[in-house]
């Protein structure tokens, strides 16, 4: 199911594929897991009204979540996907600095939580994050490994 969503995903993907690339290169980031956020959280904007998700709680490609945070720029603007892709670094950061002890694979998976629940606007706990959503992550990871392949 993952792999089906990521092949239709990569055509609208293309669009933004500079952006993304120059995002990443600035943040020393994989392009490919900032293009597999914007496509687990947006459906690369098939799933937005104007920008917004049906609730009008969360903004951008990225979902941004306008209880905690000002957007910058368009929904779909190179500044946008810069300013979350930003918050994704400092989440993955945070994790590393609260787990030292855990490896690469499970800083990353912590900072994906992270990212998540910030943009939700949940509390983020000192254990864990993945536990309470698993499915996320690894739908995250599955995504940013087949646009990886596909030149992300």
């Amino acid at each position: 199911m993952v792999r089906r969503t990521a092949e239709a995903d990569i055509v609208r993907l293309r669009k933004y594929e500079i952006p993304i690339k120059r995002v990443a290169r600035n943040l020393c980031l994989d392009p490919a897991l900032i293009a597999a956020i914007i496509s687990q959280e947006s459906r690369v904007g098939l799933l937005l009204d104007n920008g917004w998700d049906q609730e009008r709680q969360k903004y951008g490609l990225m979902q941004l979540g306008r209880q905690q945070y000002h957007p910058f720029g368009l929904w779909d603007s190179e500044e946008h996907i810069n300013q979350c892709s930003t918050i994704l670094v400092r989440s993955i950061n945070e994790v590393r600095a609260r787990h030292p002890t855990w490896n690469w694979d499970e800083q990353l998976r912590g900072g994906i939580c992270t990212y998540r629940a910030k943009m939700d606007n949940l509390q983020v706990y000192e254990e864990d994050p993945c536990d309470r959503d698993n499915y996320y992550v690894n739908s995250v990871i599955r995504r940013a490994q087949y646009f990886k392949r596909h030149g992300f």
